[in-house]
Order: C-alpha cells, then sequence, then structure tokens
C-alpha cells in the first residue's frame, strides 16, 4: 500500500531519498541507549510564515505513518491566539490530544510576514466556525519551558529530537530552569541527559558575517541558548540559504489542496495574501529529525558561537557538536519540494 511519502519518492526518483522513516544519524554511544522511532517537539513561532504549518503538517503525516511520535508543540510566539492555531491544526489533523506550551514572556510583537492569527475564527458562508478546536481554556496552557520539562521527564535518555523552527525563546528558558515537580534536575541537565539533537532554523554561515532573523528578534534568549546548551548534545542549523531555493507557490498550494475547501492550510491561502516569497525553510529540520541525515548535505563538525548582532561564528572542530545544512542543487532542492506538496495531497 503507498502512504505519502512513498508515493514522493516514486514521483521524485529512484537513486535518491533510498529509505523512508529512517532514525537520524545519531553518536554511537546514543544510539546505543535509544533506537527507536524518532520522539519529536517542535517548537515554533506560528502565526506569521506558513512554513511553520507545513512542518506541522508533515509531522502528522510521519506519525499516522508510525515514521516518529509527536510528543508536543511550543508555540514560542506570544498570544493565545497562536496558541489556538496550533490546536485547530492539531483538531484537523486528529491529534487534539498533542500538548500544547505557550510562552507568555519571550518577544513582544516581533514582525508578522503572513498573519494568520485569526485562523481560528474562520468561518463559512453561513457564519459557522470552519475548524473545531480541542483546547477549552488557552489561559490554562503551560509555559513552552516547563511543557518541555514534562515531556522529557518521561523519555528514554537521548531519545528526543528537537525541532527548533521559530524563536529559541522556551528553550532558553528550559535551560536556565531548575528542578520542579517533573525532574530533579535542572534544565541544562535534563538536556544533556533526554535530548539527543536539536534542529534549528537559523543561522548564517560563510564568508560574510551577517545577522540571523529569529536569533535577531530576541538576542538575550539567543545568546543563553547558545551559553547553555549543553557541548556533548548534537546540534544541527538549517541555514537560510538552504531553503532558499525551495518555493511552494500560493498557486501551487490551492491546487494540491484541490479535493477540499475545508483545510487550514487551504483557508490561510485563500484569506491572507501569501505571495510574499514565502520559501520552505522549516520543514527541512522535521524532514532531518525524521529521516536522518543521509537527504542532506552537512558540513563537518564544529562549535557555534553568536555575536551581540545576531551573527553565528562556527569553528571547525572534529569533536564538536554542532553541523550545518548545505545549500542543495536544484535537483535536491525539488526533492524536497515534492516531498512536502505529497503530504499537503493526501485526502
Amino acid at each position: 500500500m503507498k502512504n505519502w511519502l512513498f508515493a514522493a519518492i516514486l514521483a521524485i526518483s529512484s537513486t535518491t531519498l533510498l529509505s523512508s522513516c529512517r532514525n537520524g544519524d545519531a553518536p554511537a554511544e546514543q544510539q546505543d541507549e535509544y533506537t527507536g522511532t524518532p520522539l519529536i517537539i517542535i517548537d515554533t513561532d506560528i502565526g506569521s510564515s506558513t512554513d511553520d504549518l507545513f512542518s506541522l503538517e508533515m509531522l502528522y503525516r510521519y506519525e499516522q505513518e508510525g515514521c516518529c511520535k509527536l510528543l508536543g508543540i511550543v508555540v514560542d510566539r506570544e498570544g493565545e491566539d497562536c496558541a489556538a492555531v496550533a490546536d485547530v491544526m492539531n483538531t484537523y489533523f486528529g491529534h487534539g490530544g498533542t500538548p500544547i506550551g505557550l510562552v507568555r514572556k519571550g518577544i513582544p510583537q516581533p514582525k508578522v510576514w503572513i498573519d494568520y492569527r485569526t485562523l481560528s475564527t474562520y468561518a463559512d458562508a453561513d457564519g459557522q466556525l470552519m475548524f473545531p478546536r480541542s483546547v477549552g481554556d488557552y489561559s490554562a496552557l503551560p509555559e513552552g519551558w516547563q511543557l518541555y520539562r514534562r515531556l522529557l521527564a518521561l523519555q528514554p535518555d537521548h531519545s528526543v529530537s528537537i525541532c527548533s523552527v521559530g524563536f529559541v525563546t522556551a528553550l532558553a528558558q528550559l535551560l536556565l530552569s531548575e528542578a520542579d515537580e517533573y525532574s530533579p534536575l535542572s534544565g541544562v541537565e535534563l538536556v544533556r541527559r533526554k535530548v539527543k539533537c536539536v534542529y534549528v532554523q537559523g543561522g548564517v554561515f560563510g564568508n560574510a558575517l551577517e545577522s540571523d532573523y529569529n536569533f535577531a528578534q530576541g538576542i538575550t534568549f539567543a545568546q543563553d541558548f547558545f551559553r547553555l546548551w549543553p557541548k556533548d548534545v548534537d546540534m544541527v542549523f538549517s541555514p537560510m540559504e538552504t531553503g532558499q531555493d525551495i518555493e511552494y507557490r500560493p498557486e501551487q498550494v490551492i491546487g494540491d489542496i484541490s479535493w477540499t475547501n475545508i483545510h487550514p492550510i487551504k483557508q490561510v491561502y485563500l484569506t491572507c495574501n501569501c505571495n510574499t516569497g514565502q520559501k520552505m525553510w522549516d520543514p527541512l529540520t522535521v524532514i532531518q529529525a525524521v529521516e536522518g541525515d543521509g537527504l542532506f548535505s552537512l558540513s563537518g563538525r564544529g562549535s557555534i558561537s553568536i555575536t551581540p548582532k545576531a551573527e553565528t561564528i562556527f569553528t571547525a572542530l572534529p569533536t564538536g557538536n554542532c553541523r550545518y545544512q548545505l545549500r542543495g542543487t536544484e535537483e535536491w532542492a525539488a526533492q524536497m519540494l515534492e516531498m512536502i506538496r505529497q503530504a499537503n495531497r493526501q485526502r
């Protein structure tokens, strides 16, 4: 029986994407401890760029195929309306029980590129809400860092992959946290014990120094994140240039969901101006977290530091815990886009 990922592989090439649902390539000592289904927490600034929506959709599709387990969603853009967007997505795709955490003391009023924060209020011609929700009281949602602590404490050692596709606010707050009812470990030690890898959409690498948007929006949080992240826990960065060639045009999105009008992503594209140069940056972290390293060209290992201007400095180091995705060919970009589109075409 063909699933959405297998269909994507057939549609693209028989020489690449050789395996589906392959676990990430972790150091041997971690593989000895955990080789099961990838356990994923996604940390997203949902409510602005639409690539966050596709990242979530891919995780739902992956989980439906048994390729991963989505443990929870941390919404790092302030506002209960942003949490409601995540709730709409969860409920629509049959994941209403997936827990959501919300950052309440984060980055005040960051730039909004495509404003779909009112998705939960979209109504049909009769004035009825299009999309049901599962959360009754958003004010009762835990803080993002608290949800991290609760979820991480319950998982096997070195098992959790974090997809950070927004700000690093909640991650910084997690690292600064102390022992609580969920774990006697500090935030740093809890990450060291439970996290396998963090996949970060962010960073600018190469010869020229340039500020990274996500980090610059909350530079203090970013500095804490880079300073405190354990040096023995892997970090993989997906910089802007890696996804720059992967453009999912609005007319393609709407056409790929021609089988219905009641679909949250389609309604965003019908309601908002999404012809803004939006590229598919965020899903690359999800694909690598679930599929492994084999679909990507990666830098060698090293360390990464951040300047006060949010410039990311990579220093080659064979024992370093940091790598970053390299920009691929046009063929590779087409392959990544086809994977995203196949997830969107599935009824």
